[in-house]
């Protein structure tokens, strides 16, 4: 019976990559000389730190910016609150979101349930795997979550017939 799964994962060398980049614009842009930001990546977030309210916005676009550049959507990222730091200082932690939490898992079973397509689908830890009889049911699927905003990016994997 043809299946394949729906995973929401975040390739971190790419992360990594696009943490480095924005950080050596960061350091080469004009609007940031004489202050004291910085973008640190630590195993399961990244924190952000801007000298200003103003100066963190554009450090968060920077890294959007890069991130988009790299294949990565910007929905992975959890923003935190802001919270001051020493010197006047802002900082935001920023949560990277890997797998499909299991509210979400639950849109997407109801999601799919409503197409009223010939499809089973069923939640497995952090991934929702979809079978069906026929291959064209389970790529209509495909295309009827890629049309949808659920919140979260979606990669279909393990296509297997």
């Amino acid at each position: 019976m043809p299946s394949f799964d729906i995973v929401s994962k975040v390739d971190m060398q790419e992360l990594d990559n696009a943490v480095n980049q924005a950080l050596k614009e960061i350091g080469q842009r004009y609007d940031f000389k004489g202050t004291h930001n910085e973008i640190d990546r630590q195993e399961e977030a990244i924190v952000l730190l801007g000298a200003d309210d103003y100066k963190l916005q554009a450090v968060v676009d920077v890294l959007k910016g890069k991130l988009v550049k790299r294949g990565i959507s910007p929905k992975c990222l959890d923003y935190g609150t802001k919270e001051p730091a020493s010197g006047g200082a802002v900082r935001q932690r920023v949560a990277i979101v890997q797998g499909i939490s299991k509210e979400k898992g639950k849109e997407v079973v109801k999601r799919i349930k409503e197409s009223k397509l010939k499809v089973q689908a069923q939640i497995m830890d952090d991934q929702v795997r979809v079978s069906g009889k026929k291959l064209d049911d389970l790529q209509e699927v495909m295309q009827l979550l890629k049309g949808q905003d659920l919140g979260i990016e979606l990669q279909y994997v393990n296509m297997r017939s």
